[in-house]
């Protein structure tokens, strides 16, 4: 088979003949104050924890995290916010997803996904109608139950560490939300490509496994793309290799990392903006709220992005004309300022 969904995986090195080759010895880098995001196009067989670290390391930033934890099987989109981007993790997070992904039907396996056993099997086949008329069940405000292997707590623990002790993993269901849900090809009887738009919390393992009952057959995902998350999409993706060869180019003086970078008001897309004067955002840094007077104090109201000469000092509340900052923002070091959709 052919196409993105049906990539072979790499080969090992016993596979290829070859031997590994002994890692360079590491050389400490200065951590430095780094601010923005990078939308990395994970690849196959990287664990999103991996990734930040990789990307923390080639900007030699003294904090990171994702938005998203994106499943080793899986490529595609992975925010990475870097120092004072991290602040807005939260609102990248509670956005809208899409995945396209691959289902093989006639096998259940115990992850949902091809790294699993397989734990039962079915002769059944779906035909492309069948599946089709299923699919608007899915759709709207669903209850799900999460796949045993995944980062849900349990008393404490992730389950996937109590499943992979082999522990009885018991999860309860939750209400998670799809927008949209189509099946856009099938290349043989074994499989279907399905495209779904979803909210927070949606595992598109759990679609897969409960798509493939309800269709009196077995399923789990073989392979997967995420293509956006909240305000970063396919145009906003850059690949590692191109990363590394950006970041080395920065690091010889032929770039800038700014220009890499995504600034940090990048996820705050769908919040309304409020520009101040220099003295008042100076008290918001502070932590101390505003008054507002005017006009505008009349009109806003709720969740703001407050900056000051284009740069954004804070997240805030506003209600009767005062602005109460929630989140401030130091953005001393290295901003950035690429524009979004660059088309790595």
């Amino acid at each position: 088979m052919s196409g993105p969904f049906f990539a072979a995986p790499p080969k090992s090195p016993a596979e290829t003949g070859t031997e590994p080759t002994a890692p360079a010895a590491k050389v400490k880098k200065q951590k430095r104050d780094v601010h923005g995001w990078v939308v990395l196009d994970k690849p196959v067989g990287m664990t999103s924890t991996h990734a930040v670290a990789v990307i923390k390391h080639l900007f030699a930033a003294k904090r990171a995290g994702h938005a998203g934890t994106l499943d080793p099987l899986a490529s595609g989109c992975l925010p990475v916010a870097l120092g004072e981007a991290t602040k807005t993790v939260p609102f990248v997070v509670d956005g809208r997803k899409t995945y396209a992904f691959t289902v093989r039907w006639g096998e259940e396996r115990d992850t949902d996904d091809t790294e699993g056993r397989i734990v039962e099997v079915s002769a059944n086949r779906p035909a492309r109608g069948a599946i089709k008329a299923a699919l608007p069940s899915f759709v709207g405000a669903i209850e799900q139950i999460p796949p045993r292997f995944s980062a849900v707590k349990i008393d404490g623990e992730r389950a996937y560490d109590l499943a992979r002790e082999g522990e009885k993993v018991e999860i309860a269901a939750r209400t998670v939300t799809v927008h949209r849900f189509d099946l856009t090809e099938m290349p043989d009887c074994d499989h279907a490509i399905l495209a779904v738009e979803c909210g927070k919390g949606t595992y598109v393992r759990a679609l897969a496994r409960d798509l493939g009952r309800a269709l009196g057959t077995l399923a789990h995902v073989c392979a997967l793309r995420r293509g956006r998350v909240g305000p970063f999409a396919e145009g906003d993706m850059i690949s590692l290799e191109r990363l590394e060869s950006l970041c080395h180019s920065a690091a010889a003086g032929e770039g800038n990392l700014a220009d890499i970078l995504l600034p940090v008001e990048t996820a705050l897309d769908d919040i309304p903006a409020l520009a101040v004067s220099p003295a008042d955002a100076a008290r918001l840094n502070r932590g101390q709220a505003v008054l507002m007077r005017g006009r505008d104090a009349a009109v806003v109201r709720g969740t703001v992005q407050v900056s000051t000469g284009g740069q954004l000092v804070a997240i805030a509340e506003v209600d009767r004309g005062e602005i109460v900052p929630k989140r401030v923002f130091n953005l001393t070091g290295v901003a950035g300022r690429a524009g979004k959709q660059k088309g790595w």
